[in-house]
């Protein structure tokens, strides 16, 4: 693992305190109503938080995704929500930092990198999930422009934010289908940009996901990232590998939350004259969530570590992504039995981490999907 520099560990230790004074003591209020955290959303823009990943020279604070991921850890312990705001952001800015002409990047970057901008990805669709060739979102050039119409569903930042990578079919006879894909930049103040419903979820509160409808929509033909159409869902997949560290380090962040509310409950609340922790089948429990969670961390380092390299990474950050995930659901299933009819009750943390931890199972490909990518990775990693 990385060691941090002292500008990194200041910029955490920072960030951890403004988690404890700022966010800490709103948690419960803000996800139970399911109400957006707007004056914590502008502190984050005043931190850079919107900038993590964006380099130097756009503005941005142009962090490694090693750093990347532990904040988002810190971030997650606290209220995995907030991470959600940011990292779909992010995704988007990667994809034009990493695939966008040196205009697009110029133009956009910078706006990014303040939170001016805010948004996230838009590749989802109704029948749409996991296969992303299958979308149905057309796009026809017309000029100096593409008319877009279709319907995108589960869209991160769908009502605050205002600009979408948006993936869409540029040429819906293409073989194979995904060379009929591209990914076009969708502000949403033009005509035939509509939000429709916000979507009720069983957790990740606070946060707001929506349906984003398209009606005729145009836009300028020099939004199209990368300037040549074709290229949209590896431009796509390209961002998501970030994002499948992001998710993964999501859940280290919820998973420790869970094990450490767990073992400071195992040492204060007492059965049979002594405190639980005493007891051998509690003591198997915190061992257990305490080994997977670090293991957790150590394989999001790992895939951090490869992206910063440049080098393709969706095995080990799908490798990151699937323990870390699972580890999160299991550690927040362990500590709601650990703590009883506390665990059950809104007046603590432990059940929105058994409602959290699901959707990091099932975000940013499926925790199934992952285990297909690392098989076929590792085919063609080691032939015979």
């Amino acid at each position: 693992m990385t060691q941090d520099s002292d500008s990194d560990r200041a910029l955490l230790e920072g960030i951890e305190a403004f988690l404890e004074r700022d966010v800490k003591p709103h948690v419960l209020r803000l996800e139970q109503a399911d109400e957006y955290p707007h004056e914590i959303v502008e502190k984050m823009k005043e931190m850079g938080l919107f900038g993590s990943i964006i380099p130097e020279e756009y503005g941005g604070l142009g962090l490694s995704a090693a750093t990347y991921a532990k904040i988002v850890e810190i971030v997650s312990r606290y209220w995995m929500s907030l991470s959600g705001i940011f990292n779909s952001h992010l995704i988007m800015s990667a994809a034009v930092l990493r695939f966008g002409t040196e205009d697009q990047k110029r133009r956009y970057l910078p706006r990014f990198a303040t939170g001016e901008l805010r948004g996230g990805l838009a590749l989802t669709e109704p029948n749409c999930g996991t296969d992303l060739q299958a979308i149905r979102t057309r796009a026809v050039r017309d000029g100096d422009r593409y008319i877009v119409n279709g319907t995108k569903l589960w869209i991160t930042n769908g009502i605050e934010g205002a600009c979408y990578a948006l993936l869409v079919k540029t040429d819906p006879d293409a073989d194979p289908r995904h060379l009929g894909t591209s990914l076009l930049l969708a502000e949403k103040d033009d005509p035939g940009f509509t939000v429709g419903r916000k979507l009720k979820k069983l957790g990740y509160n606070g946060i707001d996901t929506a349906e984003l409808i398209f009606e005729d929509y145009a836009i300028p033909a020099d939004r199209l990232i990368g300037g040549e159409e074709g290229f949209g869902l590896r431009h796509a997949l390209g961002g998501l590998e970030l994002g499948r560290i992001n998710v993964a380090a999501r859940g280290v962040g919820v998973a420790r939350a869970a094990m450490e509310d767990s073992v400071a409950y195992a040492q204060i609340r007492e059965t049979f004259g002594t405190p639980i922790a005493n007891h051998q089948s509690i003591q198997i429990k915190l061992a257990e969530m305490a080994t997977r969670l670090e293991a957790s961390r150590l394989l999001v380092a790992q895939a951090a570590a490869a992206y910063d390299k440049g080098e393709r990474c969706d095995m080990e950050a799908g490798m990151a992504k699937l323990f870390a995930t699972e580890t999160a659901l299991f550690n927040a299933t362990e500590a709601m039995r650990l703590h009883g009819a506390y665990g059950y009750s809104k007046d603590l943390d432990i059940e929105r981490y058994y409602r959290d931890a699901p959707l990091l199972c099932i975000g940013e490909g499926t925790n199934e999907l992952q285990r297909i990518i690392i098989s076929r990775q590792l085919v063609g990693r080691y032939p015979v």
